[in-house]
């Protein structure tokens, strides 16, 4: 168990080193608003950041897979059917972060294609910035309550890890609804306050699972392996 504990802790560890660059470095002057979707960033400054891109989904279901197993031993109420609601959240922050993999690849395509359109462009960055906002920009607040609540109750880590999670999520889960109707921007200062405590609590997630994994005590409370 401790190896696959710090096996999650290094998988949460790569979504920040692969989901940070792509955003700020590698496409990030044809994610702004009001960018030309066919001259703006480089080709292969975009195929690198959708590389990444899976890479970070990819460890994003490695997370839940991986923890699964353990979690669903919680003796907490209800406690397998949230360590599967964390699965599925997981792989749904995947599969939106895959769509807008395809988005930006689509448009690479586009720009060396024969027909190249700039409303068709555009219409791809949209997708992708869609595709941010729900995915990682709302997804991750069910992450934190599901898994920060099973952690929280299981006493698996020290409760301050999960309670920030906890805050977070409800805080995140509110930016990304005035996002999606139109109150709100992602880059505000609303949409980074909101942020702060979800970035905090996954990567103390993750330095403190590769780190020091779960509680022995907490551990041996788990129901038996079935």
């Amino acid at each position: 168990m401790r190896q696959a504990v710090g096996i999650a802790g290094a998988l949460y560890l790569v979504t920040f080193l692969a989901g940070i660059p792509p955003a700020l470095f590698l496409y990030r002057d044809v994610v702004v608003a009001g960018a030309d979707a066919l001259t703006a960033s480089a080709n292969g400054g975009i195929q690198w950041g959708a590389l990444l891109d899976v890479v970070n989904a990819c460890a994003c279901v490695g997370t839940a897979v991986v923890l699964f197993p353990v979690l669903r031993r919680c003796r907490v109420r209800f406690g397998e059917a949230l360590a599967l609601g964390f699965v599925t959240a997981r792989v749904l922050e995947a599969a939106i972060i895959f769509v807008g993999v395809v988005s930006l690849l689509s448009l690479v395509a586009l720009r060396t294609g024969p027909t190249a359109a700039r409303g068709m462009g555009g219409m791809l960055l949209t997708v992708h910035e869609w595709t941010v906002l729900l995915g990682p920009g709302l997804i991750p607040a069910f992450n934190a309550a599901l898994l920060g609540w099973l952690l929280y109750r299981a006493n698996l880590i020290p409760r301050m890890i999960p309670a920030l999670g906890l805050l977070g999520a409800p805080l995140l889960a509110t930016s990304a609804a005035l996002s999606v109707l139109g109150v709100n921007r992602p880059g505000t200062v609303l949409s980074d306050l909101a942020v702060a405590p979800i970035f905090v609590w996954e990567l103390s997630l993750g330095v403190y699972l590769l780190g020091w994994g779960f509680r022995p005590a907490a551990v041996a409370a788990l129901t038996p392996s079935r």
